[in-house]
C-alpha cells in the first residue's frame, strides 16, 4: 500500500480482469487520483468490455474506453512473437497522451511477480513507456492477488484468466477479423456448455479445443459431440478437434521453443 500511497495520481490500463481490478480497487482505498482505461479492439471480446464498464463503477471508479485498432498495424498483424510487444506500445502509446493531456503522473498496468517468469514480450513495451507495475514491485504473486481478492468481496478472486483472442492464432498466421470472430463464437458457446477454462486454438480451418484434463471424458459423448462440432463448423471451421494433453496456459509460446 505504501508503494501506491506515493503516487498521487495515475492512469490503469484497465482489462477487468483479476489483477487489474483489484490493483484498481487497492488505488481507490490508498486514496490514490486513479482513471481506468480499457482498450476496446478487435482482439478483446466485447463481453469483456462490458464486463470492465461494470467492475470499474462497483469499485467506484473513474473509467473510460478507448478504441485502439490493432489490425490497422500491419505488423501485428502478422503475428510475430513480438505482437504482444506492438500491441502494448499502441496502448502505451495512446495512455501517455492522455497522460499528458489530463495531468496523470504515473501510468500503470496490473503485471505481478507471477509474470516476470513467463513470456512477455509486452513487457518490454512497459520499459519503454516508463509504465508501472505496482503489483510486480511488491512481489506479489497471482495465488495473493487472488486470496486478497476474495478478503475484499471482489468477484473476480476465482476468475478464470482471459488472454487476449490474438494468443489464440499461432506465430505467423496472419491475424485476421474473420479468426477472431470465430474464436470469440466458438469460446462464448463452449463456456455456455460448463467449460470454464477453455481456449479455441485457432489453426485457419481447424479448431482445436483445449479444456481442462478432467472435462475432456464430456466429448465422449457422441451426441454432445455432434452437437459441438456442427456449432464450431457454423463459425466457419471446416475441422474440429480436441486436444488430448488438455488447457495449458501460453501453449502456442511452445512452437518458439521449437523454432531453429
Amino acid at each position: 500500500m505504501e508503494i501506491l500511497r506515493s503516487m498521487r495520481s495515475v492512469l490503469l490500463a484497465y482489462s477487468g480482469g483479476v489483477d487489474s481490478t483489484f490493483l484498481l480497487k487497492a488505488l481507490g482505498l490508498a486514496g490514490v487520483r486513479v482513471l481506468a482505461v480499457t482498450a476496446s479492439s478487435a482482439i478483446m471480446p466485447s463481453e469483456e468490455v462490458r464486463t470492465a464498464m461494470q467492475r470499474a463503477r462497483l469499485v467506484e471508479a473513474d473509467h473510460r474506453i478507448i478504441r485502439l485498432d490493432v489490425l490497422l498495424n500491419d505488423d501485428f498483424v502478422k503475428n510475430t512473437p513480438d505482437r504482444c510487444f506492438i500491441c502494448k506500445s499502441m496502448l502505451f502509446e495512446e495512455l501517455a497522451t492522455i497522460a499528458g493531456t489530463e495531468r496523470y503522473e504515473y501510468i500503470l498496468d496490473g503485471s505481478t511477480a507471477s509474470d516476470a517468469t513467463e513470456f512477455r514480450p509486452g513487457r518490454k513495451a512497459t520499459r519503454r513507456y516508463g509504465v508501472r507495475s505496482p503489483l510486480e514491485d511488491a512481489a506479489m504473486t497471482k495465488e495473493e492477488i487472488r486470496s486478497l481478492s476474495r478478503d475484499l468481496g471482489l468477484a473476480t478472486w476465482n476468475e478464470p484468466s482471459s488472454p487476449c483472442l490474438a494468443t489464440r492464432i499461432p506465430y505467423g498466421q496472419r491475424i485476421t477479423e474473420e479468426a477472431l470472430r470465430r474464436v470469440e463464437r466458438a469460446e462464448q458457446y463452449l463456456r455456455s456448455l460448463g467449460f470454464a477454462d477453455v481456449r479455441v486454438r485457432d489453426h485457419a480451418s481447424i479448431a482445436r479445443i483445449e479444456v481442462r484434463k478432467d472435462d475432456i471424458h464430456r466429448f465422449l459423448d457422441s451426441e454432445k459431440r455432434a452437437t459441438i462440432s456442427a456449432m464450431l463448423k457454423s463459425f466457419g471451421y471446416v475441422f474440429v478437434s480436441v486436444d488430448l494433453d488438455g488447457y495449458e496456459a501460453g501453449r502456442m509460446d511452445r512452437l518458439i521453443a521449437k523454432s531453429p
